[in-house]
């Protein structure tokens, strides 16, 4: 198979169409879909020499896969890493970065707003192995500070977080991770390596959910970590191989044809949602607007720094609590009620009961999670009718 990539010349929307792309011998334009769980080998010492890593080529579809492998470069060279491993799902990519590293008596410091499955992991997974968790407010640079003054093996981030949109100083935050000797995670689905990319502010590993806008249109399941060669050879790849969350070759040719169009969509997905942000702020019956690029929103300065534009998620809070806000979910005509998120499709959620039910009322209040807050990923649709959908529901 020959390689056609030039991906260190190429800018990125090219890279996003060519990168890392391998063709077979049939020469063909759209990436080969290899849907086959192994290989054959001309010997059994081809066979000894591959498993011995002594001679290139592929073992087993857990293990890698042509198809998959397209993938994974194409992410790399996305966001600027040096290699990226595929995974089942975006949360499988959030386990495997912390789980092939860590042991008991480590410690992990991470910020409390985070996805609620990302939290059930900090919450109920990692204390069961000894692995000692502190959750900050992570936009408090002081208790990053004092949670890091004892050192610790990870810090876990998400920013823009989920639902609440808070901005985290990633570069302040990555120098007081390396000061602690930590590895420095960063989850960038909200943002995309079309809007942010971590590693350029210190992040040492980034995680995605390619389920959301890389794919961008309902149809797989996927995740990705990405971070230096020796990190993802070394120490995540012998756990992803012996674990299995694989990525399947038909959902990583999916996600390769939804990264050609990913910078094209995520530009007018965020587009629309400043249009909508800011006449949701004037509509009455909201009573608070968070968007990263409205001046209210509390780290609009610090959004402006690390994203090239805002995104495509809103998160709004309804006056009259949840049951206002579940009269107007019910009154949209256009807009989808689902937990998912990135779609071309826009989609809306009762965060409160859903993604972050599990938390209990406490800490989502203290996360700002109210019983009335909403959370819209604006799709591809015209934003006039958008705009129009959800005057009827929330006025």
């Amino acid at each position: 198979m020959a390689n056609d990539s030039q991906d260190g010349a190429w800018r990125p929307r090219t890279r996003m169409v060519h990168g890392g792309t391998v063709r077979s011998q049939f020469g063909e334009t759209s990436e080969a879909l290899f849907l086959t769980s192994g290989y054959v080998y001309d010997a059994p010492e081809e066979a000894e020499a591959r498993f011995k890593g002594e001679a290139p080529g592929f073992l087993y579809s857990r293990f890698g896969n042509p198809t998959v492998s397209m993938f994974e470069d194409r992410m790399a060279a996305l966001d600027g890493a040096e290699a990226a491993w595929a995974t089942a799902t975006g949360m499988a990519a959030v386990n495997a970065a912390l789980m092939c590293q860590l042991k008991s008596g480590d410690r992990v410091v991470a910020a409390r707003a985070l996805f609620g499955s990302c939290r059930y992991i900090l919450d109920e997974i990692l204390p069961r192995f000894g692995v000692e968790v502190v959750l900050v407010d992570g936009t408090d640079l002081d208790q990053w500070a004092t949670a890091l003054a004892n050192g610790a093996a990870c810090v876990l981030i998400e920013t823009p977080s989920n639902p609440g949109l808070e901005i985290l100083d990633m570069r302040a935050i990555a120098e007081l991770a390396h000061a602690a000797e930590a590895q420095f995670i960063v989850d960038n689905v909200f943002a995309t390596p079309v809007l942010q990319r971590p590693l350029e502010f210190g992040a040492d590993i980034v995680v995605y959910s390619a389920t959301k806008h890389i794919d961008g249109h309902g149809r797989v399941l996927g995740g990705a970590v990405l971070g230096t060669r020796a990190f993802c050879e070394g120490t995540l790849k012998p756990y992803l191989r012996n674990t299995g969350p694989s990525l399947s070759p038909f959902n990583a040719w999916v996600l390769l044809k939804g990264i050609e169009t990913l910078d094209l969509r995520v530009r007018a997905q965020s587009a629309a949602a400043a249009t909508l942000a800011d006449f949701l702020a004037d509509l009455p019956g909201i009573a608070r607007v968070l968007y990263p690029g409205r001046a209210d929103h509390p780290q609009f300065d610090l959004a402006a720094a690390q994203m090239e534009a805002s995104g495509s998620l809103i998160s709004f809070d309804v006056a009259g609590g949840k049951d206002s806000a579940f009269r107007a979910l019910k009154r949209l005509r256009l807009i989808a009620i689902s937990n998912n998120l990135g779609d071309a499709k826009s989609l809306i959620t009762h965060p409160a009961t859903t993604t972050h039910q599990r938390l209990g009322q406490l800490e989502r209040a203290h996360l700002g999670i109210g019983d009335g807050m909403v959370r819209l990923s604006v799709g591809l649709e015209d934003p006039e009718d958008l705009r129009e959908d959800l005057a009827q529901a929330f006025a």
